[in-house]
């Protein structure tokens, strides 16, 4: 034991370094968000700032739209991964566990929409929810960002599904379970690392959204936060030690997410990747 940790030792370095590397933009976000705006443009630069200040996120919270934005996220985010979650469930619990004609070119079509560029369903899809009248609307988000979302998440669960055994599910519709009653009671149950990676996914990929948001977002009614930011930079000038506190607001749900759920994220993009 002893032998084998010496010679991991060459290694901690290079995590080190790794870890360092990655973490370095979000530190010099949360730093640069106490500076004053003279201070962010010293050179070279001050790693601590001279005289912290909370302005910054004094103008963020009270003299801007970004509170009326992060609700907005958060409805629009959560909405989006339940419905995605739910849909992505049953979809990949059939393609997983029931056999019919056209199954594979199904899955190949899934997969194909994943790759679709945003850019290219823009028009068509602001066209259907302007006759819909979604337009500016919580739904109309939600319902766009499925889009983007829905995909990868059935892809992924289809995996996860696949190894497990589906005796267990037998046995529980022996002892008298319906199918659905299967999936709630045992299924999923034992799928929850895969359900976690898809909540995250699904969650980090709304809430970071921009294009989307851009073009069907009107006015702060359903504005997201990506939108928020832009709004700090103007014809003239960019007001980065906004942008950075409004950066690091924007952050807090994503790492008080991935901290929650991190040993089940993993786990379940790690089972989801080799099973099946």
């Amino acid at each position: 034991m002893a032998s084998r940790t010496r010679a991991q030792w060459p290694l901690y370095p290079a995590i080190a370094a790794v870890v360092v590397v990655t973490m370095f933009p979000f530190l010099w976000m949360l730093i640069s968000s106490f500076k004053k705006l003279s201070e962010l443009y010293t050179v070279p630069p001050t790693w601590i700032p001279e005289a912290p200040s909370w302005a910054n996120y004094t103008k963020v919270l009270f003299e801007s739209n970004v509170p009326r934005y992060f609700l907005n996220s958060l409805i629009i985010s959560a909405g989006s991964t339940a419905i995605a979650l739910a849909l992505a469930i049953l979809a990949s619990y059939g393609f997983a566990r029931f056999k019919f004609k056209g199954k594979s070119l199904a899955i190949s079509l899934i997969i194909v929409g994943q790759l679709l560029p945003t850019a290219a369903i823009i028009v068509p899809l602001y066209v259907v929810l302007n006759w819909l009248n979604l337009l500016n609307t919580y739904l109309g988000l939600i319902l766009a960002y499925l889009i983007l979302t829905l995909p990868l998440s059935v892809f992924m669960l289809i995996s996860y599904f696949r190894g497990i055994p589906v005796e267990l599910e037998e046995a529980a519709i022996v002892d008298g379970a319906s199918r659905l009653g299967a999936l709630l009671r045992i299924t999923l149950p034992l799928s929850l690392p895969g359900v976690v990676a898809v909540i995250v996914y699904a969650f980090v990929t709304t809430w970071n959204e921009f294009i989307f948001a851009l073009c069907f977002a009107i006015d702060s009614s359903t504005k997201t936060l990506p939108i928020g930011l832009s709004e700090f930079t103007t014809e003239f000038n960019t007001d980065w030690g906004a942008v950075m506190a409004a950066s690091v607001i924007m952050t807090v749900p994503i790492a008080i997410l991935f901290l929650a759920m991190q040993k089940l994220f993993v786990g379940g993009l790690t089972a989801g990747g080799t099973k099946g």
